[in-house]
């Protein structure tokens, strides 16, 4: 799909830069004073702040009670609408497994350097061990390693690709796969419901059975000066879907809200829910994929796992034609999921200048 095979200059791993002692962060990765943290002309709303976005036990979707059972559906439908972004409870998915797999990562990462070396990745597919999106030469950089796998379609999925050690890791990410895509499923009816669409429409133009899922594990080092740099710059999700298991531990995901940035609170056992610009443009933009970013912490590593649930690449997305009328006429054009991701893997994360730029002509 990605013409471009390597990347424009030689890869530094940030968590060599980290724990290699350096109280100074290299130029690259210092970002321009209105992109900073500490001098964002965004309000950065921390947790003491009391504001996060939603949490909502997903069970009760499922109540005999009908009176629970829509009062959920509308805290979900007033999420997608003004947050984009929802934690939920009690979905479904083993604790155990999650903590697991969330902690194999960590040890994967504290491999040694030549055995992480052996999965390095390239701009063709972004499949393995990286340390930058984007390849534009001479481009700021984020101060973040991850891991980048395919699970869906089949025909992506190359287990040789997963890490060998720690042991027991290709058998998590597989079980925690199938789970994940499972949850993802039931959102997906959700969405259709809250839409007033069919309950399987949003899922057939994924493309039913044929829809794509990929899994990037984010690893953020120590950094001595968090204050000049990002983890992950703003932007939105380009797929349909995101499914984040956080660090519980340590903050650092925060979320557009209006003229603030709000630190998110991460509930325990809870996924992070948040729209894609898929879902944005197939709702006609009754639901908003929204701007979010990684802060990162001097005392403190930080690993998280975002499960991407995404259109079939090949198919076409557009507004579903039952969203749009005379007075709400079709806010995008129509464009195959692979030709969209190609944007954010060329120029890296951009906020949402993707999204805003397929807008039709009035």
């Amino acid at each position: 799909m990605n013409c471009i095979q390597t990347w424009p200059e030689p890869i530094v791993r940030v968590q060599s830069l980290s724990d290699s002692g350096i109280t100074a962060i290299p130029e690259r990765y210092i970002k321009r004073i209105s992109d900073r943290p500490s001098s964002s002309p965004l309000q950065s709303l921390a947790a003491g702040d009391n504001i996060n976005i939603p949490v909502i036990d997903l069970s009760n979707v499922f109540s005999n009670d009908s009176s629970i059972r829509n009062h959920t559906l509308s805290l979900i439908s007033s999420a997608c609408r003004e947050w984009g972004f929802f934690q939920v409870v009690n979905h479904g998915v083993s604790h155990e497994l999650m903590s697991r797999t969330r902690e194999a990562w960590r040890e994967f990462f504290h491999l040694p350097l030549e055995v992480k070396q052996g999965y390095a990745n390239s701009p063709a597919t972004y499949e393995g061990y990286g340390s930058r999106l984007g390849v534009e030469k001479g481009m700021k950089l984020d101060w973040s390693d991850y891991f980048f796998l395919h699970l869906l379609p089949n025909t992506m999925r190359d287990q040789n690709k997963w890490p060998k050690l720690p042991l027991e890791c290709r058998d998590l990410v597989a079980e925690y796969g199938e789970e994940l895509v499972r949850l993802c499923g039931k959102l997906m009816k959700v969405f259709s419901t809250n839409l007033g669409l069919e309950q399987d429409y949003l899922q057939k133009s994924f493309g039913g059975e044929e829809i794509g899922a990929c899994l990037r594990v984010n690893f953020y080092p120590k950094c001595p000066q968090p204050d000049l740099t990002l983890g992950l710059s703003p932007h939105s999700d380009p797929g349909g879907m995101t499914l984040l298991l956080p660090d519980e531990d340590v903050s650092g995901l925060q979320v557009r809200r209006g003229d603030n940035w709000v630190t998110v609170k991460p509930a325990p056992n809870a996924f992070i829910v948040n729209i894609g610009d898929q879902i944005q443009v197939l709702s006609n933009a009754k639901y908003k994929s929204v701007e979010h970013r990684v802060i990162v912490n001097s005392a403190k590593e930080r690993v998280s796992l975002a499960f991407f649930y995404n259109p079939n690449g090949n198919i076409p997305i557009e507004p579903a034609k039952m969203l749009v009328t005379e007075d709400k006429p079709p806010l995008y054009k129509a464009m195959t999921f692979n030709e969209y991701r190609l944007f954010i893997r060329t120029r890296g994360p951009c906020g949402k200048s993707q999204v805003e730029s397929l807008k039709s002509p009035c």
